[in-house]
């Protein structure tokens, strides 16, 4: 169990130094006083109660938890990143950034130590186990995603399911009939992240309502994979003339892929996905796409989290629109 004299010798103080950064019954430096907050958090211990008093004057420090588990795309998840440190440095705050899969002991952690001043938190999944403790704790949160029941929260993230269904309205408008969906890799579902399944959804409900013929596969982000789910697609569906992509790093060895198999884009093949622009407007073959609003995204999780704060009312659900841009890779069916 690590104790106070522990953290001072870490952090090269004395431990009564230690109980006045927490206590704050006399004054130190800043610079000492982050020294500290920092021995504390790597060496991962615990003030009692009566510590608490370090809340009482803020840190300007938001934690940013994003657990970099399998399965997901690290360069769009700095860009959320990016996003929120810019942001809160507008707020002249700094943020702590947490990668590591440690679920609710990972947030306890941090909240006990009194490190930060609110926390923001990503890759949420429908049912996740950290929710309870977010709804508990006495500082505020701000969740970069949607939880199945998000009441008591506050949430924000682009329109997932409606992005599903705007990429199979665009196909249907074309007169495609037979169109397949290519998501994220598998053990993303199994987990049951919130915007992959929120997409599937969405996909399969316009599907759906316009009397098309449709299937999901989730795929793992390698080329190769690319080349086994575009194989299996024809052979099951050899009408298919319509895809979505919500997998950003097979988009173009997909579109390869079909080509290599026979199936020009868009002559054959009309394709779609949710991604960053920049990923779509650099394919060989620019493609139709809906943009994931990172920027926007996480300055919006900041500016809720700082009405917060200040003691104002921050709306629980904020849901960012999709926006479609047409570019190359979608023709009408031929």
């Amino acid at each position: 169990m690590v104790k106070i004299t522990d953290v001072a010798r870490h952090a090269g103080v004395s431990p009564s130094t230690v109980s006045y950064a927490l206590s704050g019954k006399r004054p130190i430096s800043e610079e000492t006083r982050r020294r500290i907050e920092a021995s504390i958090l790597q060496l991962g211990y615990s003030p009692h109660a009566g510590a608490r008093a370090l809340a009482s004057s803020r840190s300007n420090v938001l934690a940013l938890v994003i657990p970099l588990r399998a399965g997901i795309h690290v360069p769009v998840v700095m860009q959320f990143a990016v996003s929120v440190v810019t942001s809160a440095r507008q707020h002249d705050h700094d943020v702590l950034l947490l990668t590591q899969e440690e679920g609710e002991a990972g947030l306890r952690r941090v909240a006990d130590t009194a490190l930060v001043d609110a926390l923001i938190v990503m890759d949420l999944q429908l049912h996740d186990a950290r929710l309870p403790l977010l709804r508990a704790l006495d500082r505020p949160s701000v969740l970069i995603g949607f939880p199945q029941e998000p009441e008591g929260l506050t949430c924000i993230d682009l329109d997932f399911r409606a992005a599903g269904e705007l990429c199979v309205e665009h196909l249907a408008g074309l007169g495609h009939r037979v169109i397949g969906l290519v998501g994220s890799p598998p053990e993303v579902y199994v987990r049951e992240t919130g915007f992959a399944q929120r997409v599937v959804q969405g996909f399969t409900a316009a599907a759906d309502r316009n009397g098309l013929s449709s299937s999901v596969h989730p795929c793992e982000s390698t080329p190769a994979a690319a080349r086994q789910v575009a194989e299996q697609l024809l052979r099951e569906r050899p009408a298919l003339t319509g895809v979505v992509v919500h997998n950003e790093p097979i988009l173009e060895p997909l579109i390869d892929a079909f080509e290599g198999l026979g199936l020009r884009v868009p002559r054959d093949l009309s394709v779609t996905a949710i991604c960053p622009d920049e990923l779509a407007e650099r394919a060989r073959v620019p493609v139709t796409s809906i943009a994931i609003p990172a920027a926007e995204v996480g300055a919006g999780a900041v500016d809720l989290l700082m009405k917060k704060l200040g003691g104002g009312a921050a709306p629980e659900v904020t849901l960012l629109s999709p926006r479609l841009t047409v570019r190359a890779s979608t023709m009408p069916r031929p």
